[in-house]
């Protein structure tokens, strides 16, 4: 335009110009762990480069092939064995009706055995230790992975009823980033379990099973062998730093029970008429200590090997018998270690003056009755031997 009044030229030409908006999306895990488990929470998260100020709503979609509209960058949820696959995420803007590309993140949940979450194993060192000694914890999680904080427990025994309580060891209510722990000052039997914990809301793994340190408390058992007949009574003595003991056993063929439930409890012994089955036995406080535990076999042979319930120390000695159920052992008595014949002579025990470790092992005996008639073999057991120092 010119001049007054102004002259006007007429409108140029259209031109188009095309402006090219560069966007990219990338989509996280967070946290990113190389494992997840059942139960646990994840968040997807959705970062747009590219678009300035733009507002966007992002459309989600799962391994199901299901759609999830949010209006924030980011989707928490609680991951089962169906949530494994690809999780894409798609911006959309709010005023304008492009969206940013697609992009996906691959999650995988892992599948532990029996369906079951991820549990933790404690370990102990030294299990048999001097009262006043230190004792040394370390947890592990079954399937390794980043972000675990670890819990410590003592586990105390509930006389009131069949269970146990898991008391929280000092300094571990929040758990602790180590897999250690030391517990100084040890005086009594005492067992411990230990579990994991990681994200928020804290996801546990199950506790692991009781591990004890062994210290002063101890079961004994008479008549003191590991072979019983059925028809035998048996008492169980409970001995250590406690006025209130009970007797449990864990029977090959059954479940965990008390001593109310198929003996007598008097005081601090366990006497039991008959041994129906072969089980594990040991006593518990309520103060939480445990005892060692002794396994000990009920049999309806007319022959059992009479043998130590508990582990024989080196250097010491220990005799081995055979007992009839209806008659006296006179002679003709062989003794087998790990099915090897290593006695076979007049003599009716097997007497080791100096216990070695190489005589662990499994025992059994056989005995020809006085009429020559037949030959009976006793069912075998574990002998056990320890260190001096163990």
């Amino acid at each position: 335009r010119r001049g007054k009044p102004v002259y006007y030229t007429v409108y140029s030409d259209e031109v188009t110009v095309e402006i090219t908006v560069s966007i990219s999306v990338s989509v996280t895990l967070q946290p990113d762990w190389s494992q997840i488990f059942r139960g646990e929470k994840i968040t997807v998260r959705c970062e747009i480069q590219g678009g300035g100020d733009t507002e966007w709503d992002y459309e989600w979609k799962t391994p199901q092939s299901t759609s999830h509209q949010t209006h924030v960058n980011y989707w928490t949820l609680s991951v089962s064995e169906s949530s494994s696959g690809n999780y894409m995420c798609r911006g959309r803007n709010r005023r304008d009706s492009y969206s940013s590309t697609h992009d996906a993140v691959t999650l995988r949940v892992s599948d532990t055995k029996s369906n079951q979450i991820s549990s933790s194993v404690l370990t102990v060192s030294p299990s048999w230790l001097s009262p006043g000694a230190s004792v040394s914890l370390r947890c592990e999680v079954e399937h390794p992975s980043a972000g675990w904080r670890f819990y410590w427990y003592k586990t105390v025994p509930k006389l009131s009823d069949r269970l146990y309580r898991y008391e929280l060891l000092p300094g571990s209510d929040s758990g602790t980033e180590e897999d250690s722990y030391m517990v100084h000052g040890q005086t009594h039997t005492a067992g411990y379990v230990c579990r994991a914990g990681r994200g928020e809301p804290v996801f546990y793994t199950e506790h692991s099973k009781p591990t004890f340190v062994w210290s002063g408390a101890s079961l004994t058992v008479s008549p003191d062998r590991v072979q019983h007949f059925t028809s035998d009574s048996v008492s169980l003595s409970c001995e250590g730093n406690s006025t209130e003991w009970r007797v449990r056993r864990f029977p090959e063929d059954s479940y965990l029970s008390l001593c109310s439930d198929w003996g007598t409890m008097t005081g601090s012994t366990c006497n039991i008429s008959g041994l129906n089955s072969s089980a594990v036995y040991w006593c518990e406080s309520g103060s939480g200590q445990f005892t060692n535990s002794v396994n000990i076999t009920g049999h309806n042979d007319d022959i059992i090997l009479v043998s130590p319930v508990l582990p024989v120390t080196e250097g010491t000695s220990v005799t081995l018998g055979c007992k009839l159920r209806r008659e006296n052992v006179v002679s003709n008595v062989f003794f087998y270690q790990n099915d090897k014949l290593i006695q076979n002579d007049t003599r009716v025990e097997l007497i080791i003056s100096a216990v070695l470790k190489s005589d662990q092992g499994f025992y059994r005996c056989e005995v020809q009755t006085d009429s020559l008639i037949r030959t009976l073999t006793s069912p075998q057991s574990w002998m056990a031997v320890k260190c001096e120092y163990d």
